[in-house]
């Protein structure tokens, strides 16, 4: 399957919040949503793109945007990473990489000069009815929030 594209409807998905709590492709209709991939919690590039987006949390949330992080972490480790940094938004747990895969974000990529098979870091903007209305791939981890206002122009 290849990656999801601009003006696509989101595909079918089923998991669970840090806590525990389910979330389904469903249940995000009627929300505006910043859904960011990457690769896993704790890790320098992944926690200085989420410490981005929380202190840049206010301006999504005042335009009515709902933030997603998700990753192949489970609830448990994605808990700790929310405790640790103070996150004010949820993670995805998807240790099978369904939902990553449903997406089209992981496969090959070189890191640190190697070819390693990985989650693809990024962004994906959906509107209230389901339809992918921006793609950031060329996410910067510490200038990400500015990245995401660009596109959606505020």
């Amino acid at each position: 399957m290849g990656k999801i594209k601009v003006g696509d409807f989101i595909p079918t998905f089923s998991s669970v919040l840090e806590d525990g709590s389910p979330i389904t492709s469903k249940s995000i209709l009627g929300k505006k949503v910043i859904l960011f991939f990457y690769p896993k919690d704790d890790s320098p590039t992944c926690t200085k793109e989420v410490c981005n987006l929380r202190d840049n949390f206010k301006i999504f949330h005042k335009n009515g945007y709902t933030i997603y992080g998700i990753s192949p972490d489970t609830e448990k480790k994605h808990k700790k990473f929310i405790d640790k940094y103070e996150l004010p938004f949820s993670l995805i747990a998807d240790p099978d990489k369904l939902i990553i895969n449903a997406f089209g974000y992981f496969g090959p990529k070189v890191f640190m000069g190697k070819e390693v098979e990985g989650v693809y870091r990024t962004t994906v903007i959906i509107d209230e009815n389901g339809f992918v209305s921006h793609i950031i791939d060329n996410v910067i981890s510490g200038d990400h929030a500015n990245q995401i206002s660009k596109a959606l122009g505020f």
